[in-house]
C-alpha cells in the first residue's frame, strides 16, 4: 500500500488514473466542444477516416457534473484518432458552438478521395464553396487536392486554378489542371 492521505491510497489512486487518462503523443491536439453528442460525432468521424480509433473515454464525476451541469456518469471526453491525428471531444453543454473560424483540411491524392470524403462529410451537413463544407455536427472541413498548393505557386497556372476553385463547391481536379 502506498502513502495515504485521508485514508486514500495515493499510489493506487494515481495508478488507476493513469489507465483512465489517454497518453497524448503530439504537442498540439484539437479539442472539439459538443453539446451532448460527442460520442455520436466521434463514431461518425472514425467510420469515415482510415487508421482511426477511440483511445479513451472519461465520464463526468459527481464534482465535474455539479460544476458543468452535465449528468453524473455521462460521457465527458473522448480521446480519438483520425488517420493517426489525435483529437479530444467533450460533451460540454450548449455554451460554445463550432464555427467556420476553425476548419480541418483533408488533403486528397486524387479525385476519388475528394469524392469519397466530400460525400461522407456532407452527409447530413451542408456544402459551401471552394472545397469547404460543414458536417452534420457543425464542424467545418476543407476537402482539397494535394496538387493545389503546387498549382497556386505558378503565376499562370495558379491564376487559372483559383478562377476555377472560386466557382466550385466540391473541387474537381480536372478543372484545376485544365483551367
Amino acid at each position: 500500500m502506498g502513502k495515504s492521505h485521508r485514508g486514500i491510497d495515493i499510489a493506487a489512486s494515481f495508478h488507476t488514473k493513469l489507465h483512465i487518462m489517454p497518453t497524448i503523443n503530439q504537442r498540439i491536439t484539437p479539442f472539439l466542444w459538443f453539446d451532448k453528442n460527442a460520442e455520436e460525432a466521434v463514431n461518425f468521424y472514425t467510420a469515415i477516416f482510415k487508421n482511426s480509433k477511440v483511445n479513451a473515454i472519461t465520464h463526468y464525476s459527481e464534482a465535474a457534473a455539479n460544476a458543468s451541469g452535465q449528468p453524473k456518469g455521462s460521457v465527458m471526453t473522448i480521446s480519438f484518432e483520425l488517420d493517426g491525428q489525435e483529437f479530444v471531444a467533450i460533451n460540454g453543454g450548449p455554451v460554445f458552438k463550432l464555427t467556420e473560424a476553425v476548419s480541418f483540411v483533408v488533403n486528397c491524392k486524387d479525385q476519388e478521395e475528394i469524392d469519397y470524403y466530400w460525400q461522407q462529410l456532407t452527409n447530413g451537413g451542408e456544402e459551401s464553396v471552394c472545397g469547404w463544407l460543414k458536417d452534420k455536427f457543425g464542424l467545418s472541413w476543407q476537402v482539397t487536392p494535394i496538387i493545389l498548393p503546387e498549382l497556386l505557386k505558378d503565376p499562370v497556372k495558379g491564376e487559372r486554378a483559383m478562377q476555377a476553385v472560386v466557382k466550385m463547391k466540391k473541387i474537381e481536379i480536372s478543372k484545376l489542371e485544365n483551367g
